[in-house]
């Protein structure tokens, strides 16, 4: 057995580290994301990265000052790695190096604004404060003072971005000098075309605000090209993606037999590839039809274990410790099954019983996580009238959520007005009626985010969104205990 005490003081010495992996970017983690269980014979380590929620057997470690080495495989044995664990402190020189990376992209896109809009003046080009992660510019045009944003790291997605916007705008806008009341929002090709859409949900007041400038790189020398506000009228003009349905939404048999090992608490999500097995939300096997014969795989980790006669004890030995530590009686509130993925075991429970949230609601078991055009949408519900309803779940504060949801709000009323989910029959036979698709944004009540409220004002009346709060002890019963529009 592995001695951890050492191993724990000394990550207790530091309250962030830098996870560096082969083949991956250093990651950043907070002392609090990396959890170390001892069990029996076997140290369990889990934490974050940048594909989610790890977990690691740690077979011995090192130390190197306050570096640590950490030899380490799959809960199971598989897929033996080695990582290192460096104090941020000892990792400045690789922050410095990113910022000045960043820095010079910032510098490079306006530069472009000079020559792209005669008349104008470059005065200031800044990071912002919140992450380094926007590029804040201020120049001089004809008309006056003038603001613009652009995404350095070329990874926010457009309601991150947009968001981020916004909020520099409204602090420009309460200067005592020089006040600035409109912003360019300026983004790559792809970006800005979503950008555009999720411009055009906004409120007539905001979207007066915004202009989202594309830079266009056809040329040999990249321009910037303002692009044209679009109405929400315009937007169903665009051709709406296939609609896909899984093969079968009946559970396969040995689907069956490994949800028989822990009764109401696993259910199926099928896809055209097969079905993935989560309990209370939990992923952890999936079952794949290949040559013409059932095989299933099962772990917490990309690395599955495929299950096999002499590997079903190990199923039966994760799904106990499921079973127990994921749940609402869970003997330790800090484990990690229990702290995992929060927002999918609340969706798995309303995905059960979805009358808890709304008593006039229907849903289709097989559209959890509904896909529409590559994004998945928490619930896809039908209301008794035929109103349809997508649910937005969160779990944790997301200043974002009304502008995630308006976006797939977009998505949904494209394939409902082109007639593509009448058509896939989607709740057994009960018509979907020809009304705009309400939205309902559900959370625990003190896990909205501060901004929410504000956020929520700024989307387009013209989507009817509402606001569900909550009861705190969710996992246990689900109560709502407040609901009003999202629009106040």
């Amino acid at each position: 057995m592995v001695d951890v005490s050492q191993l724990i003081e000394t990550l207790d010495g530091h309250s962030e580290w830098l996870l560096m992996r082969k083949g991956s970017r250093p990651f950043p983690l907070l002392r609090a994301e990396i959890s170390l269980d001892v069990s029996g014979e076997k140290v369990l380590l889990d934490l974050i990265d940048d594909q989610g929620f790890r977990s690691f057997r740690v077979t011995s470690f090192s130390f190197f000052e306050d570096e640590i080495t950490i030899d380490a495989s799959g809960k199971f044995g598989t897929s033996a790695e080695t990582f290192t664990l460096t104090p941020r402190i000892a990792a400045r020189m690789l922050t410095e190096e990113l910022r000045l990376a960043r820095e010079q992209v910032a510098n490079d896109i306006a530069s472009l604004i000079e020559p792209s809009f005669p008349g104008t003046r470059l005065e200031r080009v800044s990071l912002n404060v919140d992450g380094g992660r926007i590029a804040q510019i201020l120049y001089k045009s004809l008309d006056g003072p003038a603001a613009a944003v652009a995404d350095v790291t070329a990874k926010l997605d457009a309601e991150s971005f947009l968001a981020s916007a916004i909020t520099w705008l409204e602090q420009l806008s309460i200067r005592k000098k020089k006040p600035i009341l409109t912003i360019n929002v300026i983004a790559e090709k792809r970006r800005a075309t979503e950008l555009q859409k999720l411009h055009a949900l906004l409120s007539d007041n905001w979207r007066s605000k915004i202009l989202i400038v594309r830079i266009d790189r056809a040329g040999d020398i990249p321009r910037l090209q303002m692009l044209p506000p679009r109405r929400i009228s315009e937007l169903w003009r665009e051709k709406p993606r296939k609609l896909v349905r899984p093969n079968s939404e009946i559970p396969s048999k040995l689907a069956r037999q490994i949800m028989s090992s822990s009764f109401g608490n696993i259910d199926t999500v099928n896809t055209k590839n097969g079905e993935t097995l989560r309990l209370n939300g939990l992923q952890f096997a999936r079952v794949r039809t290949v040559m013409k014969a059932e095989r299933a795989w099962f772990g917490l980790t990309r690395e599955m274990m495929p299950l096999t006669e002499d590997s079903r004890p190990k199923l039966n030995e994760l799904v106990n410790e499921l079973t127990l530590y994921r749940s609402p009686e869970s003997p330790n509130l800090r484990h990690r099954y229990y702290k995992a993925s929060p927002e999918a075991w609340l969706e798995s429970l309303l995905r059960r019983d979805v009358k808890l949230l709304d008593a006039n609601l229907f849903i289709s078991p097989v559209y959890h996580q509904f896909r529409s055009a590559g994004n998945k949408i928490d619930l896809l519900a039908l209301r008794s009238d035929g109103r349809l309803v997508l649910v937005e779940i969160k779990t944790s504060p997301d200043r974002t959520m009304p502008f995630q949801a308006a976006g797939y709000w977009r998505r949904i009323e494209l394939q409902r007005r082109r007639g593509i989910l009448a058509e896939a029959d989607l709740f057994e036979g009960r018509e979907i009626a020809d009304k705009p698709t309400l939205v309902y944004l559900v959370a625990p009540a003190w896990r909205y985010h501060a901004d929410h409220e504000r956020f929520a004002a700024m989307v387009s009346p013209d989507i009817e969104m509402w606001k569900f709060e909550l009861h705190e002890d969710w996992r246990r019963e689900i109560r709502v205990i407040g609901r009003s529009s999202a629009h106040g």
